[in-house]
């Protein structure tokens, strides 16, 4: 697979990486086996997706846990991502930024994972009773310390309260622009597809004029650029999807068209070219430091998303993928 750099550490990871939360957390409960996710994550490295991205409030600790797994056997093809900063509570989740806090979360992390050092450890989300710049510096100090390798930071929720006129990243971009004071930030991690393409705007300029990763979340569009979610069938109660303003009956038959787009682009190149790998192409056309971080929990899906990093689509494609309507919700 096609390699790509991350930040100024030069980070080496293969251009499609692997979301593991899916195999552990936010999804149809009923559908996550261990054994099966393991696998899964075993041919994720053999296919060159060395990137695993995942978070200790994924289960919380489990996704963690069993990444550690697949790590105590194949820790040199791994690079290995986590993150710190969110809590997850019985029916809440609340930010804890606290250095002490931070500190001691990386230690818990480093035992799940089964390593001595995190190559990405990334703040989840900037804890408002804290100064960011207190937390970005306790996680300096576990670069300092050896335990980590790089930092990075995730993108602002798009449910956030902005200001108003305000871009949708621009608060990222100010979190960004005061924990560079503090220490390089290495890569960035925001929502970015062919439906939800608004990081193009400011994001994404901002980290490549200074040299930063962008690792691009939910690139297939949680499973629906796909082509293989069907309008109505409905999601089970656990399953995030359920209660996504993207998600209901009447929004998911109103979004049919741009799967129909990726289907008419995909058909130009084989039979075998899948409105998946059409997405994931557009994601890594975006520019040689974009990793797109596609969730799969299935050895199939991990295969298929690996073979996207070959696709090269045409002039003629992004054009078509530049037309197509973004995502509609429910509110819209």
């Amino acid at each position: 697979m096609e390699r790509r750099t991350i930040g100024a550490a030069t980070l080496d990871v293969g251009a499609v990486g692997l979301g593991c939360m899916p195999m552990s957390w936010a999804y149809t409960g009923s559908r996550q086996r261990g054994d099966e996710s393991l696998r899964t994550v075993h041919r994720a490295l053999e296919m060159g997706s060395s990137l695993l991205d995942t978070a200790d409030m994924y289960g919380p600790f489990t996704n963690e846990l069993l990444v550690g797994r697949a790590l105590k056997e194949r820790r040199s093809q791994a690079f290995v991502s986590t993150k710190v900063g969110l809590l997850v509570g019985e029916q809440h989740i609340v930010a804890n930024g606290r250095p002490g806090y931070v500190k001691r979360a990386c230690d818990a992390s480093l035992r799940r994972l089964q390593t001595e050092v995190i190559d990405l450890y990334q703040l989840h989300r900037a804890d408002p009773e804290v100064p960011v710049e207190e937390t970005w510096g306790a996680m300096a100090d576990l670069v300092s310390a050896g335990k980590v390798r790089a930092l990075g930071l995730c993108a602002v929720g798009a449910r956030t309260p902005r200001r108003p006129g305000a871009r949708l990243h621009d608060g990222t971009i100010r979190q960004l622009e005061r924990v560079q004071q503090v220490f390089p930030v290495s890569a960035v991690e925001a929502e970015l597809s062919v439906w939800s393409p608004h990081a193009l705007d400011a994001l994404l300029p901002w980290c490549a004029a200074r040299g930063v990763g962008f690792l691009a979340a939910m690139p297939l569009g949680n499973g629906y650029l796909t082509g293989t979610l069907t309008p109505g069938e409905g999601f089970e109660p656990d399953d995030l999807r359920a209660r996504h303003p993207r998600f209901t009956a009447e929004m998911m038959a109103a979004n049919q068209p741009i799967v129909a787009g990726l289907r008419r682009i995909a058909a130009r190149h084989g039979d075998q070219v899948t409105p998946a790998q059409v997405a994931l192409a557009w994601v890594l056309a975006q520019g040689p430091h974009v990793v797109p971080i596609p969730g799969a929990k299935r050895e199939r899906w991990v295969t298929e998303n690996a073979a996207a990093a070959a696709l090269r689509l045409t002039p003629e494609d992004l054009a078509e993928a530049a037309r197509l309507p973004g995502a509609r919700r429910s509110w819209d």
